[in-house]
């Protein structure tokens, strides 16, 4: 797969259409804690295979603070709980069922696991959240967004 090159330029093509995303991602984010959010957005970017990103939430979750072993083993979450709250480990097992539609409905057990430790109102923008990062997954990896350039504070999403 290495050397792939853009296929279409969405931004500049569908302005519009970049910029809804962009404001559904904005308006999901209000009040859910900063840590969530990254590692939501980069393990459903892990899943979805989006290197642009897996690489743009990495570096961002650095620029906030994350710890690199935290970034390292995300992808097996499960198996370090001692590096996640029980809060954090929800909203991943619920972003993996959410993200992985394949596998059948999000099971009842993991969103009543995410709803004990989420507000009504704060389940509702992680869901908000994880739609809008499945979209950006698509969106890139589909148009074969080139990844590794990113730069943290850089923009909101590709331009």
């Amino acid at each position: 797969m290495g050397g792939m090159t853009q296929r279409i330029d969405l931004p500049a093509l569908v302005p519009d259409v970049h910029r809804a995303l962009v404001r559904l991602e904005q308006a999901a984010k209000k009040g859910l804690d900063p840590v969530v959010f990254e590692l939501v957005k980069l393990r459903a970017s892990q899943i979805n295979h989006c290197a642009y990103c897996i690489d743009m939430h990495s570096k961002d979750a650095r620029a906030a603070g994350e710890t690199e072993q935290r970034l390292y083993l995300l992808g097996a979450w499960e198996e370090v709980p001692h590096l996640y709250t029980e809060k954090e480990q929800a909203a991943l097992a619920l972003t993996e069922a959410v993200t992985v539609l394949t596998d059948g409905f999000v099971p009842d057990a993991v969103y009543e696991r995410a709803a004990k430790h989420f507000g009504e109102q704060e389940l509702a923008r992680l869901i908000g959240v994880l739609i809008a990062i499945n979209g950006w997954n698509r969106w890139c990896v589909t148009s074969r967004t080139e990844a590794g350039n990113y730069e943290p504070g850089e923009h909101e999403r590709p331009a």
